[in-house]
């Protein structure tokens, strides 16, 4: 297959471009800059512009989102208006161009902050209420829509709605945890916190699997949660220091409530997320990381 991934150079599509490389597809990033390290193609894309001329392709992979570094909830800053043009319909438009451009199959990227904030310990399905509180939530849910309103015979879609994303993307040194551990390892204070993660092979690992889906009974798109790990930052932290063997102060358990994700549809297609032992290779994995930075 020959895919184009937008935001091939962000964390998740790091590792959705290396697991499509790996099993011998074609890959064109779509973005500002190309992909270093990586043979893929490159045609320039932004999400605040109107799309280029597409390459041929089979499928496209969009997880490019426009927001202030290190900020997704609240990425909007001081320019809500901006943010929304980008990301609400630039995605749009850039739907549209694939459907033109012949591509038969998108994926999209989208996010559990969809749902309305239960407030309890609900499980979250796919058919859960989507009624966000915040303006990323709410745009990752205008793009749903959009693909959507585009899927027909000749042009199938599918969402995913995927939780936090752990794990040390390819070609990057850090990951989301790293500064997180060092503060842990400089004694700072750490707030509480406890939330739903999948690693980002898991993730690239979804991507294959509804892309292998049959979509000749009618059902063109289709929506699947992503998620593995109710994680509270005390266990996790707790496991990087045991790895670490060092002694630290913890965080303090996080209260809750929290939505758990249920992922259950995609687990119908085949997918089988790390779990724990995932997490754990991941953590010893970092520590040997961390251990030669500092020979």
């Amino acid at each position: 297959m020959h895919l184009l991934i937008t935001g091939a150079n962000g964390v998740v599509g790091r590792f959705i471009t290396r697991r499509m490389l790996d099993d011998g597809h074609k890959v064109t990033a779509l973005g500002r800059r190309p992909v270093e390290g990586c043979r893929t193609g490159f045609c320039r894309f932004d999400l605040s512009e109107a799309p280029p001329e597409l390459p041929e392709a089979d499928i496209l992979v969009h997880c490019a989102f426009q927001h202030e570094p290190g900020k997704y909830r609240g990425g909007e800053g001081d320019d809500p208006h901006g943010f929304i043009q980008a990301n609400a319909e630039g995605t749009q438009r850039l739907f549209e161009a694939a459907k033109r451009a012949g591509v038969r199959h998108c994926v999209f990227l989208s996010s559990r902050a969809v749902y309305t904030d239960t407030g309890n310990w609900a499980v979250l399905n796919e058919n859960s209420e989507t009624q966000s509180d915040s303006l990323y939530g709410q745009v990752k849910l205008a793009g749903e829509e959009a693909l959507k309103s585009l899927c027909d015979e000749a042009f199938s879609g599918s969402v995913l709605r995927a939780t936090g994303v752990y794990g040390c993307p390819p070609g990057l040194s850090e990951h989301k945890w790293s500064d997180l551990f060092i503060r842990l390892e400089n004694g700072e204070d750490i707030a509480p916190r406890l939330g739903t993660e999948v690693h980002g092979e898991d993730l690239a690992d979804a991507v294959l699997k509804v892309l292998n889906r049959n979509t000749s009974q009618g059902n063109s798109f289709e929506v699947f949660n992503v998620s593995d790990l109710l994680l509270d930052r005390q266990d996790l932290l707790k496991s990087y220091a045991r790895v670490r063997n060092i002694s630290v102060d913890l965080p303090a358990r996080a209260p809750g409530p929290l939505g758990v994700m249920d992922a259950g549809k995609l687990k119908v297609l085949g997918w089988q997320p790390g779990g724990s032992a995932r997490l754990q290779s991941f953590l010893e994995k970092s520590c040997v990381a961390e251990a030669g930075n500092q020979d």
